[in-house]
């Protein structure tokens, strides 16, 4: 059976998805839904809007400027981990929430963002990973392109709270590649039998030039490098500036959840950016999208 994308056409960008509680969850940068946006869906495909994940962000953050929120459960709670403009500043912070389903509502009680690298021109794109020995970790980016600095995709590992860090956290790679411009971010860790994953967006958002890129990781804590000079996912003539993604494996298959634009908006900054999903072939352990595409011949 195939379907249709985009999967959700209302402005939904950088999607994350989690799998809890017999369905699809899907999170989204503050909407028309709210400070995070909540969808819900049986099969990845058709999606049926559930609210606002965070009505009330932390009290250091400022309401309505919340961005690129990702979900993961932590022993009998979900972790709610979101980018949102610290309040008094003109950078941005990562903080965290929680709450006992997967649909929030998720509440901050900390006083302070968990990340906050103010000397680096602020933090964002928080992604959490769990490995296969257990042990967790969180992945994220400095925002230095915002203030002309370089960006860098670093990893920490979280205690098993999942709500603050452990250790020191280490630079996994920068922008080195002629595609990705001045920006890497959006981090997304898949362990996969052929290694571990790191699959991330790189060059300008809102522009034809955003793209994922994919490198593979010895551990979470890197090394990591790039097996090729190209980006898996680019604008085509059905989607522009795709990007954002997560990376699932469903029913023996591998689905790239990510946003894109269509390529009239894009230019004209319109509509925001819709919600795709993108089938992933693996060749000699590399990621083959295929896509974007309007129409997917098989289902996830």
């Amino acid at each position: 059976m195939s379907f249709a994308n985009p999967v959700y056409a209302a402005d939904f960008a950088d999607p994350a998805v989690l799998r809890a509680a017999g369905c699809w969850w899907a999170f989204a940068t503050n909407g028309a839904l709210g400070n995070v946006q909540v969808l819900r869906s049986d099969d990845l495909v058709r999606w049926t809007p559930v609210g606002d994940g965070l009505p009330n962000p932390g009290r250091w953050a400022v309401a309505g400027r919340t961005w690129a929120p990702e979900v993961t459960v932590h022993a009998d709670q979900y972790v709610l981990y979101y980018t949102a403009r610290v309040a008094g500043s003109d950078l941005q912070a990562i903080g965290r929430a929680v709450a006992s389903q997967p649909q929030g509502p998720y509440h901050d009680h900390w006083t302070e963002p968990l990340i906050y690298q103010s000397d680096a021109g602020g933090s964002i794109d928080a992604s959490p990973y769990t490995d296969s020995d257990g042990r967790r970790y969180l992945l994220w980016k400095n925002d230095g392109n915002a203030v002309g600095r370089d960006c860098w995709i670093y990893a920490q590992e979280l205690t098993e709270s999942g709500t603050a860090l452990r250790g020191s956290p280490v630079r996994l790679m920068t922008h080195d590649q002629p595609w990705e411009g001045s920006v890497v971010e959006a981090p997304y860790l898949l362990r996969r039998p052929d290694g571990l994953h790191l699959f991330y967006s790189g060059n300008a958002v809102g522009s034809e030039r955003y793209a994922v890129g994919h490198a593979l990781c010895e551990t979470p804590l890197g090394p990591c490098r790039k097996p090729a000079t190209e980006p898996v996912l680019r604008s085509n003539d059905v989607a522009a500036g795709p990007g954002h993604c997560v990376v699932v494996e469903h029913d023996d298959k591998t689905w790239m959840v990510h946003h894109a634009w269509r390529p009239d908006d894009v230019r004209a900054h319109q509509h925001g950016r819709a919600m795709w999903v993108t089938e992933v072939a693996w060749q000699a352990g590399r990621p083959v999208c295929h896509g974007p595409s309007a129409s997917v011949p098989s289902s996830p």
